[in-house]
């Protein structure tokens, strides 16, 4: 069963040479289903309680591989409800068009070579762009995210498993989403990981403390802190 072993298949989105019109129209597709899938939540349902309200007051967070940045809108419009700074740098390896509804620098750059001095923000995070990467990339993205902050890493990808691979098949359908756009949500499902190899994969990081932790089945979230150290 290929969900025993992360799958090597590209992704039509990763294909090199994808036309600019092609690419926007599966990020488009992309944000709706994360909208739906509420794919925020993990930062925001667990982020306060972790750093305390306090620490959440004011933030300034790197955002790797943003596409069009949603997640950073998303989260800063929930903080600003709470009274909350947090603002937002989208760093992405392609020039896409990034959301432009909050304040929000956006930079064109490598997760495994990001373009920051040591320590330049207060969290360090990503949401499912983790699968996208071999695994001897995920150590050096790691070990980049936690170069350049000064306090936090959140990273949060998907659960390889059956369960989380024939819900996905199903909304999609239902959805009516385009085939290019559904066939690479289940090669992520595939290209994903498990809790073990996230463990192993954050080791090899030499990232100290580092939690990994399941989020209700369907991801995975890395955690780690400078303060506590």
């Amino acid at each position: 069963m290929f969900f025993r072993e992360r799958s090597a298949q590209a992704e039509f989105f990763d294909a090199p040479g994808l036309s600019e019109a092609a690419r926007l129209a599966a990020l488009r597709e992309l944000d709706y289903i994360n909208r739906l899938c509420q794919f925020s939540h993990p930062f925001v349902s667990r982020l306060p309680a972790w750093l305390g309200k306090k620490g959440c007051e004011r933030l300034e967070i790197l955002d790797v591989g943003a596409g069009t940045g949603l997640l950073g809108e998303r989260m800063s419009t929930w903080a600003w409800r709470r009274g909350w700074d947090w603002r937002f740098t989208n760093l992405d390896a392609n020039p896409v068009i990034f959301k432009s509804g909050y304040a929000a620098k956006n930079v064109v750059g490598s997760a495994l070579q990001l373009p920051f001095a040591d320590g330049s923000f207060d969290l360090v995070i990503a949401s499912q762009m983790t699968h996208h990467l071999t695994d001897e990339e995920v150590v050096t993205h790691w070990r980049e995210a936690w170069r350049v902050t000064r306090d936090a890493i959140f990273i949060c990808d998907l659960h390889r498993n059956a369960g989380l691979f024939a819900a996905l098949w199903l909304t999609m359908r239902l959805l009516r989403v385009s085939e290019n756009v559904r066939a690479d949500g289940l090669i992520s499902v595939k290209r994903s990981f498990h809790l073990g190899e996230w463990r192993e994969l954050a080791a090899r990081a030499e990232i100290p403390g580092a939690q990994v932790r399941p989020y209700y089945g369907t991801r995975i979230v890395l955690q780690a802190r400078k303060k506590t150290l």
